[in-house]
């Protein structure tokens, strides 16, 4: 089986988990969803720091799927400084049958939209400032940007289409 690796990126709050999950569910049967939060915080109990365990786990968990699974989803902040060499090693792995994703979206949108999130109350506008990644894209050839004027639904009907149209 031919996999494909789906990669969402983006600041904490800007709507990549809720889109992953949609994502995941359309795509139905056979996806994998790997989510930085839950290896990481979850899982392993580890801060997001250089070489933090989560970075080598949530690329085994990918490329267990790879030839397994119909489609990998990797969703996370997944900042470059950290995560970059190992999402490039997993396109490697999926011979770049990848789509490659990047919530662009201003600090001012982000805050808007975490307020709305079931978890808001787990930490607030300060917590968001601190994690902040601006322009944190990979500048890797058609990576595509998502910005604040695309609703959810709008992001995983494109995704949908794309990935279901380009697979393979």
């Amino acid at each position: 089986m031919e996999s494909k690796l789906i990669i969402i990126r983006g600041n904490s709050g800007s709507g990549k988990t809720t889109v992953a999950r949609r994502l995941q569910e359309k795509l139905g049967d056979g996806t994998l969803l790997v989510s930085q939060d839950i290896v990481r915080r979850d899982m392993l109990r580890v801060r997001d720091r250089p070489g933090n365990l989560s970075v080598e786990l949530i690329q085994t968990i990918a490329e267990y799927g790879n030839g397994k699974c119909a489609y990998v989803i990797v969703e996370g902040i997944l900042g470059k400084a950290n995560y970059q060499n190992m999402l490039q090693s997993l396109l490697h792995s999926f011979d770049n049958n990848a789509d490659v994703y990047y919530f662009d979206i201003p600090f001012s949108e982000t805050v808007k939209r975490h307020e709305t999130r079931g978890n808001a109350h787990e930490f607030g506008v300060e917590k968001l400032k601190e994690w902040w990644l601006a322009n944190d894209s990979l500048g890797i050839e058609d990576e595509i940007m998502l910005t604040s004027d695309l609703t959810k639904d709008e992001i995983v009907n494109i995704m949908l289409e794309k990935s279901t149209n380009s697979k393979g």
